[in-house]
């Protein structure tokens, strides 16, 4: 029942994206990132993230100002995440609209650590 709930969730979400999430997802669909697919709003355990490629096991996930008052529940949803195995990445909405490039490469270098790194 819970997995039914959060893909329906999910499926709002990515029906309804922030310009953010909207302007990334124009960069990491279709493989563009060394090679490699992230899927969108993706339930993993209780939490949705933004973005993952679970090849690289890595989370990437974007914070709008909305993200300042919620700091203890996004820790908590990264050490989760952590926990399962991923790496997690943050980055304010801002910077990916004004600072693409410098996103782009730093999402890049993960996956690349991560393709290097032996499976868990």
């Amino acid at each position: 029942m819970r997995d039914k709930l959060a893909q329906e969730r999910a499926r709002v979400l990515r029906r309804d994206p922030t310009d953010a999430e909207r302007h990334l997802w124009y960069f990491l669909r279709r493989h563009h990132i060394a090679d490699v697919r992230f899927r969108r709003q993706f339930p993993i355990g209780p939490y949705i993230v933004d973005f993952v490629c679970l090849d690289a096991r890595l989370v990437v996930e974007l914070d709008g100002s909305q993200h300042q008052s919620s700091i203890a529940y996004d820790a908590q949803r990264s050490r989760f995440l952590k926990s399962q195995g991923y790496r997690v990445l943050r980055f304010w909405d801002n910077d990916v609209l004004q600072r693409t490039e410098s996103v782009l490469q730093v999402i890049w270098e993960a996956v690349v650590v991560a393709a290097k790194r032996p499976p868990p």
